[in-house]
């Protein structure tokens, strides 16, 4: 595919290029104002310049009125910017035809013909080339933006100004080679030194273009996305703050900001506490009471102490887990869910208070290590 590009190319440059071979019959229906002027180049060529005015100023005026009246009908704002945005390239390109035709006329050297005819295709070029930025972008919003949100889509909000800055450079990478190639300009040379200066470059920059690959490729999949809590490899926690094309930033709970290399990023396991089907989080609350203890009432101070919490959301219910007989206690476990990550720190100061307090009002123990120490014998004095 990549070896015809040039040929696609040149198809393209063909949609951009005046209508050559279509000049002899717009003179055709033009014959009798030509004919009015005969003899006389200069006044045919400004003759077919107004009159190509005229028509191109009429004709779009009654399209565009005519499709701005029937999108006005529909619901969506898609097709009124899309309308807007079409509406100058086209009447340029209809002024092109007709001023390439005056020119023709006029009794100039070939050179500044050419030249002129020319100026009037590269401004085409970067007419068109502008509508067709102004297109992208509308597409690609309506894309990350539209539909349910639910979908999963390549295109999503966070990978919006991704494929923006690739679609404009692409577009303005072909409008490039249809203005050298209007004007005659060999890019045989251009593109070989592109090519050994992109060498260069990506042997000097391999630890950038690194992150450059793994931030698009995060961009892309989205394993987390801004407002995220995320644990790293090295159990460091924090909220996404910002995810670039060279690296993510994170917020962690002590208010410092840490900037990690996309790289890294790539290559590590994350932990994403705020993903799923949804951003709430459980918690385990772990306790151990004597043996002896009535096992019933720890579940019942238990569950008390998580319905009475505001931070604990009824959906999903809390629950209450007797894990294990320990060395010197029974191990319980109390599970519960807060609304998001960010709320882990605070809940848990809180049951921990809660069940201390309850404990020590219902004469419930919570064992602790104990040393016992002998005394052999006393020192001989």
């Amino acid at each position: 595919m990549f070896f015809h590009l040039p040929r696609y190319l040149l198809q393209l440059r063909k949609l951009f290029a005046p209508l050559g071979n279509r000049m002899d019959n717009l003179e055709q229906y033009l014959a009798p104002l030509l004919a009015y002027f005969d003899g006389e180049p200069w006044p045919q060529g400004i003759a077919i310049m107004g009159v190509t005015f005229l028509f191109a100023s009429l004709l779009s005026w009654f399209i565009f009125r005519t499709l701005k009246f029937l999108t006005s009908k529909t619901k969506s704002f898609l097709d009124d910017r899309l309308l807007a945005i079409a509406r100058p390239p086209i009447y340029y390109s209809l002024l092109m035809t007709g001023f390439s035709a005056g020119v023709n006329r006029m009794p100039l050297s070939d050179k500044l013909t050419d030249y002129l005819i020319f100026g009037f295709k590269t401004l085409g070029v970067i007419i068109w080339m502008i509508a067709l930025v102004r297109v992208s972008k509308i597409i690609l919003q309506q894309l990350a933006w539209g539909g349910n949100r639910n979908n999963i889509r390549l295109i999503q909000p966070q990978t919006l100004p991704l494929f923006d800055n690739v679609s404009k450079l692409l577009i303005v990478a072909v409008a490039v080679y249809i203005i050298f190639q209007i004007w005659g300009i060999d890019m045989t040379a251009w593109l070989a030194s592109a090519g050994i200066v992109g060498i260069a470059v990506g042997f000097a920059a391999k630890d950038t273009l690194a992150n450059l690959f793994s931030g698009v490729f995060i961009l892309a999949d989205t394993p987390y996305k801004i407002g995220d809590y995320i644990v790293l490899d090295g159990n460091q926690r924090g909220k996404v703050t910002h995810i670039g094309l060279r690296s993510t930033r994170l917020i962690t709970r002590d208010d410092v900001e840490v900037t990690v290399p996309n790289s890294i990023m790539g290559n590590s396991k994350v932990t994403n506490q705020s993903g799923g089907p949804h951003p709430k989080f459980r918690i385990r609350v772990q306790v151990g009471v004597a043996y002896g203890t009535d096992i019933d009432q720890v579940n019942d101070i238990l569950m008390k102490v998580a319905e009475d919490e505001p931070l604990v959301p009824k959906s999903p219910e809390p629950r209450v887990r007797f894990r294990a007989f320990g060395a010197s206690s029974l191990d319980f476990e109390l599970l519960c869910w807060i609304e998001n990550p960010e709320l882990r720190g605070r809940t848990l100061h809180k049951l921990n208070s809660a069940v201390y307090k309850r404990f020590n009002e219902e004469n419930i123990e919570i064992p602790y290590s104990k040393q016992d120490l002998y005394i052999k014998e006393l020192p001989k004095t």
